[in-house]
């Protein structure tokens, strides 16, 4: 059983209230024990791949019509956005321990654990001018690499050599994390960060020691951020957490 699986096997139904699609962010809304629970992914494209004339969203206009059980089933699609749509779901619908969440940051949790150490970060994130002079060596993997970055076809040669590894939550959206989990050395610190990651213990059994996530406690403000355009550093009603095994 893959990943995305196995995360849908611990999901239980609730009442689908909403689906938004941001430039940045795509968020899903359920009714969770009379309260709006929202989940939030990146919103990834991904047109070009498409054959042409083939929509992007199968359901577009109508996934209202569908059970929010269904949409985190979209985990599943090549099409990457509607596998966007899929996780959002999934993060919507997935019952967090919200006291074993730690409020704090990707780049605080790196900048700790990756003092003196040689870290592969998997992702262009806003921090990395701040995390780098704090590690002992920073490779960063990108489709697009910028200068002093590397590709992310190097990622066979590069995680294995890390001592830390940060792998951005939009792996699973384009379905590469379950084998950039399996590229990380026994003994490497293992990081899934971002706001697309699932704070599921599933996780944990594929080889991440930290989750680093969100939860948004105010929902109407987040959906009002994210319908018109922000980035994740301008969205409003949104925890960043922590949260490790058996935490």
């Amino acid at each position: 059983m893959s990943l995305i699986e196995e995360i849908l096997d611990t999901l239980t139904p609730a009442p689908l209230e909403g689906v938004w699609m941001g430039p940045h962010w795509t968020a899903v809304t359920v009714m969770r024990n009379g309260r709006p629970r929202c989940g939030l992914a990146s919103t990834l494209r991904g047109d070009e791949t498409l054959p042409h004339g083939e929509a992007p969203v199968r359901w577009a206009g109508h996934l209202l019509e569908h059970e929010a059980l269904e949409l985190a089933g979209l985990a599943r699609s090549e099409r990457v956005l509607e596998a966007s749509i899929g996780v959002a779901a999934i993060n919507a619908l997935l019952e967090v321990d919200e006291s074993a969440c730690r409020e704090e940051n990707a780049l605080q949790t790196l900048q700790r654990e990756g003092a003196g150490k040689r870290v592969a970060l998997v992702g262009h994130f806003p921090f990395i001018p701040r995390l780098r002079p704090a590690v002992g060596e920073l490779w960063v993997l990108e489709h697009h690499p910028q200068a002093g970055e590397f590709a992310a076809e190097r990622a066979g040669d590069l995680l294995p050599r890390a001592d830390v590894v940060a792998i951005t939550g939009t792996a699973l959206i384009n379905h590469t994390l379950e084998g950039l989990l399996a590229l990380c050395r026994p003994g490497a610190l293992v990081m899934i960060l971002g706001p697309s990651t699932p704070l599921s213990p599933v996780l944990f059994r594929y080889g991440a020691s930290i989750l680093a996530g969100s939860l948004v406690v105010d929902p109407p403000a987040a959906l009002r951020c994210l319908g018109q355009g922000a980035t994740f550093q301008q969205i409003e009603g949104v925890r960043t957490v922590v949260l490790r095994p058996g935490a």
